[in-house]
This record gives C-alpha cells, sequence and structure tokens, in this order.
C-alpha cells in the first residue's frame, strides 16, 4: 500500500528524507563513537558534580564487569533500573547494555503493586533502586527472592563534595530516605569497585537485540512491556538527530533534562541524541521544586530544554524564570502531552524561542512527528513525521483517508516496537498485517502533510504527559469492599492537562471519598490517584451492561 509523503515537500533545509540506519548498529556504537570524539568533555551534570564522557565509559564499563563478573548475567537477562535523574542513572544504563543485558525502566514513584507487576512480567533479575525508594522494594523483594538488589543514594556519586547545596540536599533528602533493609543488598559504589576486578568481553548488541522493555499501557489497563530493539532506538535518534541536527554545534551544546530518563521522550531525544553530539546533560533531580530547577538554569547556560506543557507552566510561573539568560538557548522541544497554545505563546514570548511541539509513543522509540523548529510560532499541529516514517489516517475499515479527514492516526517505521513482551494476543491489536501500527489517537492530515491531534480514541487519561489507564484505576477502587461499581474518566485540569474523577456505586453507606482516596494513595501511584470521587445511584451502561465512560464525560462537561 502506497503511502502520499506530502511533507517531504515541507522538510526543513537539511533535513533528508530517509536516514542512515546501518550507521551504527547498537546503542552501545553510539556511545563508543561519543567517548571517542568526546572524552575528555562532560557528558552529565547533577547537583554541581560532572562526569566526563571518558569518566562514564571507565564506570560505565566497571558495572558491565560487576553484573558478567560477579553477578553472572547472560546475554538478553533483564535488569531494572528504579532510580530518578542522577549520575548513577547513566551509569547503570550503559553498563547494562555493554553488558549486552536488557533494562527495564521502572518508575521510582510505583507502589509495591506496581513495582511487583513489572518485576515478575518483565522477569528481571536484578533491581537498582535509589534509596529513596527501598522501602517499596523492600517489601516486593522480600516476596521475590531471586531479584538481586542493588542500592544507592543520592549522594554516592557526589562524592560529597562541601558546597553548601550539596550538604543541604543531603540532609533534607536523608530526612525524606524512610528506612529499610534489604538484606544482601550491594551498594552501587561497591558493584562498581567489584567490577573494575572483572575484564569485560567484547560484546557486540545485534540490531535486532532488545535493549529496553518500557512499559507502558498501550491500549488498555494492565501494563505491558514494549519491546525496543537497538536498531529501533538508533533509528530514532538518527532520525531526530537529522532533524534538530541543523541547529546543533557538535561538543558545544547544553541540554536540561528535567523529564525522568526512565521514560522514553527524556531517554531518546535528551540522552541519546544528545550522547551522539557530545553535549553536556544538566539532570534536574526534582522538576518539581520550580524555585530551585529555575535557580539552576541561572548560572547553566543551556542551549536546549525539553519538556511536557506541565512543566513550561510551572516554570513560566515561577518568580524569576523571566530574569534567566536565554541568550543560547535555541531548541525547545515539547511532547507527551498536547501543548497549549497559551503556554506555546507564552513560552515564546520570555525566551524568544519558539516551543516545537513534538509527537511519539512508546512503541515508537518514541518520535514520529515533529514541528520544523523554525516555524515563527505555535501552529496547534504536531509537526510533520520524521524521516524514513510513513503517517497514514485510516477509518475503522483500514482504508487510507483523503487529506483533511479525521481517522486513526497510524505509523510504519524502522523506530516502530517489535510488539509487547511475552503478550503477542496485545501486538496482534496494535500492528496489523501490513506493520501498520494503530495509535488509538484520532487526527487529521493536511494539505502539506502536518498532522492535527483530535481526539483519543482509546478512553486513556493523560496526566502531566503520563498515561493512566481508566481499567487500572477502577480494577484498584473495585477491591474496596465499600465499592459497588466505579468508573474512572479524564476531567480538564490546568495544571495536569487532565486529573483523575471516579464515579462510584456505593455498597457500604458509610463510605466516603476520602476513603477512596486514601485507599488509592495506598495502590496507586500520585498521578493516576483520582482527584476528584463522585457518587451515584447508577452508572450509564450500554444495552450489554457495559459501563459507558463517554457518557460520564459527556456529563462531566455538561
Amino acid at each position: 500500500m502506497h503511502v502520499e509523503r506530502p511533507w517531504l515537500a515541507h522538510y526543513p533545509a537539511g533535513v533528508p528524507a530517509e536516514i542512515d540506519l546501518d550507521q551504527y548498529p547498537a546503542i552501545t556504537d553510539v556511545f563508543a563513537a561519543a567517548v571517542r570524539d568526546y572524552g575528555p568533555k562532560v557528558a552529565f551534570i547533577n547537583m554541581g558534580k560532572a562526569i566526563t564522557y571518558a569518566e562514564l565509559d571507565q564506570l560505565s564499563r566497571d558495572f558491565a564487569g560487576y553484573l558478567l563478573g560477579e553477578l553472572k548475567l547472560k546475554k538478553g537477562d533483564r535488569v531494572a533500573i528504579m532510580m530518578p535523574n542522577c549520575l548513577q542513572y547513566p551509569i547503570a544504563l550503559f553498563g547494562v547494555l555493554r553488558a549486552g543485558l536488557t533494562v527495564v525502566n521502572t518508575n521510582p514513584m510505583y507502589t509495591a503493586r506496581e513495582l511487583k507487576h513489572q518485576l515478575s512480567d518483565s522477569g528481571a533479575s536484578v533491581l537498582v533502586v535509589m534509596d529513596n525508594f527501598g522501602h517499596v522494594a523492600q517489601e516486593v523483594l522480600a516476596q521475590m527472592p531471586h531479584v538481586r538488589a542493588i542500592t544507592t543514594g543520592l549522594g554516592d556519586m557526589l562524592g560529597f563534595p562541601k558546597g553548601a547545596l550539596v550538604n543541604f540536599v543531603l540532609k533534607y533528602v536523608k530526612k525524606l530516605v524512610p528506612d529499610y533493609t534489604i538484606p544482601d543488598a550491594v551498594r552501587f559504589r561497591d558493584a562498581l569497585t567489584l567490577g573494575r576486578m572483572h575484564s569485560v568481553p567484547d560484546i557486540r548488541n545485534a540490531p535486532e537485540d532488545l535493549a529496553f522493555l518500557q512499559y507502558t499501557g498501550g491500549t488498555t489497563g494492565v501494563s505491558k512491556g514494549a519491546m525496543l530493539t537497538h536498531r529501533n532506538l538508533v533509528a530514532n535518534m538518527q532520525q531526530a538527530s537529522a532533524w534538530v541536527g541543523g541547529n546543533v554545534r557538535l561538543g558545544e551544546e547544553l541540554i536540561v533534562t528535567a523529564l525522568p530518563l526512565y521514560h522514553i521522550f527524556a531517554l531518546t531525544a535528551n540522552c541519546l541524541v544528545f550522547i551522539k553530539f557530545g553535549a553536556r546533560n544538566l539532570l534536574i533531580t526534582n522538576p518539581r521544586d520550580m524555585p530551585g530547577f529555575v535557580k539552576e538554569l541561572k548560572h547553566s547556560g543551556f542551549t536546549a530544554i525539553t519538556g511536557v506543557n506541565t512543566l513550561f507552566n510551572g516554570l513560566l510561573n515561577t518568580p524569576g524564570f523571566e530574569q534567566v539568560d536565554f541568550s543560547k538557548l535555541h531548541l525547545t522541544l515539547g511532547g507527551g502531552m498536547a501543548v497549549q497554545r497559551a503556554v506555546a505563546e507564552k513560552w515564546k514570548k520570555v525566551t524568544g524561542v519558539t516551543l516545537a511541539e513534538a509527537y511519539g509513543l512508546t512503541e515508537t522509540s518514541p518520535a514520529v512527528c515533529i514541528n520544523p523548529l523554525d516555524l515563527p510560532e505555535y501552529n496547534g499541529s504536531i509537526g510533520l513525521p520524521v524521516p524514513s516514517t510513513d503517517v497514514c489516517i485510516k477509518d475503522d475499515n483500514g482504508n487510507i483517508l483523503p487529506v483533511g479527514e479525521i481517522g486513526e492516526l497510524c505509523v510504519k517505521g524502522p523506530q516502530v516496537m517489535k510488539g509487547y513482551w511475552k503478550r503477542p494476543d496485545e501486538t496482534a491489536k496494535v500492528i496489523d498485517a501490513d506493520g501498520w501500527l494503530h495509535t488509538g489517537d484520532m487526527a487529521r492530515m493536511d494539505e502539506k502533510g502536518y498532522f492535527y491531534l483530535v481526539d483519543r480514541k482509546k478512553d486513556m487519561i493523560l496526566v502531566s504527559g503520563f498515561n493512566v489507564y481508566p481499567n487500572e484505576v477502577e480494577d484498584v477502587i473495585a477491591m474496596m469492599p465499600g465499592v459497588l461499581e466505579v468508573a474512572a474518566i479524564g476531567v480538564p485540569d490546568e495544571k495536569s492537562g487532565e486529573a483523575v474523577k471516579v464515579f462510584i456505586v456505593k455498597k457500604d453507606p458509610a463510605l466516603t471519598a476520602e476513603d477512596v482516596k486514601a485507599f488509592c494513595r495506598e495502590n496507586l501511584t500520585g498521578y493516576k490517584q483520582p482527584r476528584y470521587v463522585e457518587f451515584r445511584n447508577e452508572l450509564p451502561k450500554s444495552n450489554v451492561g457495559k459501563i459507558l465512560r463517554k457518557e460520564l464525560r459527556q456529563q462531566s462537561q455538561g
């Protein structure tokens, strides 16, 4: 089936129609090239401490040595990483990949229930976890004795410099770390020391080897691992770097990484693409501390930043942000959730740089479409398909629709995942016989090849760029003895784009909204917890008894 590519005529100057897929067989080859070209340059900065490409090379080699030499892991084994943005993250990440293993990115905010699902589903044999989340890991690992733990603290890699900021952070952060005990856990620093004693074989990752199991709700409730190969990630890195490369000075960029590296957006856009550019990556551990974040930006001289709408909005509303030096900033990329026009216009006014919106999915490693970076202003579109990518709009019968008509956005390209881990049935639901990935997003294309999102086909709720699946929220609340029926929907929210609202029919008349919220705090990550609870005598249903979320959404808007 031939797809027209009207977008090629509107590509920014210098962006090729196709990328070179064979330049790097694997992510580890991209990394090796960066170490070779930029060895003495700074690679990552966190809380005032910097490590160079050469140091990252040595430390990640040591970590690979530990995994292979001490833990005796074999090619293809899975290692879960549960850390916020800190220096240990890239060391662990590249160490795992260099050992020929697969990274299972794990959200540090997971509850015990969510962590247990991910560890057992992925079959991870090692968990690298930050002390702040050790108490959750302790609860889960007690039931999974075969999973070995490597623990670390925020201060471990900082080498305890004398800076007042760091001392303050360490004192303050220490208070935030609940006590925990994980028998036989090894400290990250000790793992590096032990790993140094082992030689690391020259492991060649093949393009089709699994680099990441990146968990996502996909189109249904239970969290599934998208199988992302080295080729998927290298392809997307080549696509994105071809798109932004024209504005980039190799070895000179400083990108602000406030989105978590465990999220596919920052992982590819910030970590991989900018490592290829020999950039410095400024890791922000806690972007929720907006005043602290703005302070970091003030003395950074940053040239690029990625974020979600809520992050940009938060910065714009933080006193002092307008005094930051934006003279070097030339790239602002927004994704993960829709960028709001008001935010984009204010960003341009304050920084002088256009906020370019991009669109992607975990299943596409993630970039599918990006707006040209030289757009004079926000255009409300998700941009043009990146090189070597076909995008079309299909109707429910799988026919490709003409320009301007609304249907489901479908994608084909080398960045599309291999499928969902151990779930061929779920994979078949989203990747059709012709290799098109069905995104579940409703969109249209204009005559120039720009795509515009219209609505979501699925009932997914998007809270600050994170997917929340109503099924999961409903399943948790349904476990409460006082609940008869429950339905979850997304309602518009100024701060987070959408918030979760639940409708409940009580079984126990004494049940209160606070009971429900307390129960959800125990069992769901923060962004999945309902902000609103409404009790009803009955819920709208179809003739087969299916609860109609659509009607609840309409009533909530009405």
